[in-house]
């Protein structure tokens, strides 16, 4: 299978109106500007057609907050992903109340993760990254793909965190067995696929990889209710099962980074 979404399904699953004559710029001056990020901070902002065709990475999402990090005290882990991991800030803020920066944005998906990955990421100067994504990906959100399209975003993600010094963790992609935006999609055997080539990935390269799907999956390989009731995304109780997942993950990179100084 050469695409995960046809043509004729990613129209009925991700509407976007034709674009008009002149491309809209939500932003309060269009071109480039020192100050373009407009005031708008909802995480459903993301998915607006006008944003994906002013900001399709959303750059400005995190702007101003990175730019208030002091430099001397940088962030201890950076977690860059969707929607599951722009929710775990909000559901457990304990494990992010310690060195650990949440920034995931709702609906991305790894070619937008890539372009902001130096700001969000590399500029921030974390001692480990954690990367989470596929989702997105397997649902069409950014149009037609590939595994290969996403393989390569995650390698060029891992390549410049390695060449800046940031110890790596790949997340697992959550289990799910329907999408509510995407019905038609059976994502099952995609996120499998995606999964094993992220663990041999890890193991090649000397990541770490945090096998969140193992521990979470039903029998159909579904997220089970009482871990995420939509099927997609974690609640508190899913957040709980990954969490000591992740702690170790990032003990054990954060060792592998000892030992690369060394």
């Amino acid at each position: 299978m050469a695409r995960w979404l046809t043509a004729a399904a990613l129209l009925a699953a991700w509407s976007v109106p034709a674009a008009a004559a002149e491309p809209v710029n939500p932003y309060p001056a269009p071109g480039m500007s020192e100050a373009s990020c407009p005031a708008s901070r909802d995480g459903l902002w993301a998915l607006d057609p006008k944003v994906l065709q002013s900001d399709w990475a959303w750059l400005c999402r995190y702007r101003a907050d990175n730019a208030a990090i002091d430099p001397a005290d940088p962030p201890q882990v950076v977690f860059i992903g969707d929607s599951i991991t722009e929710n775990w800030v909000g559901a457990d803020g304990d494990f992010f109340a310690h060195g650990n920066l949440g920034r995931g944005i709702s609906g991305q998906t790894s070619p937008q993760l890539l372009v902001r990955f130096w700001q969000d990421v590399v500029a921030l100067h974390p001692r480990m990254v954690h990367i989470m994504v596929g989702t997105n990906d397997i649902a069409g959100n950014t149009g037609p793909t590939t595994p290969e399209a996403y393989q390569n975003a995650v390698r060029a993600m891992v390549a410049l965190a390695k060449a800046n010094g940031i110890a790596v963790v790949l997340g697992a992609i959550p289990p799910s067995n329907r999408f509510d935006w995407a019905p038609t999609l059976k994502p099952v055997p995609w996120i499998a696929r995606l999964n094993a080539w992220l663990k041999d990935y890890a193991a090649g390269e000397g990541l770490v990889f945090a096998d969140y799907h193992a521990a979470l999956a039903g029998p159909e390989g579904e997220l089970p209710a009482q871990y995420g009731p939509d099927g997609v995304h974690p609640n508190a109780a899913g957040y709980a099962v990954m969490r000591p997942i992740a702690e170790r993950a990032l003990a054990e990179a954060e060792k592998q980074g000892d030992k690369a100084k060394r």
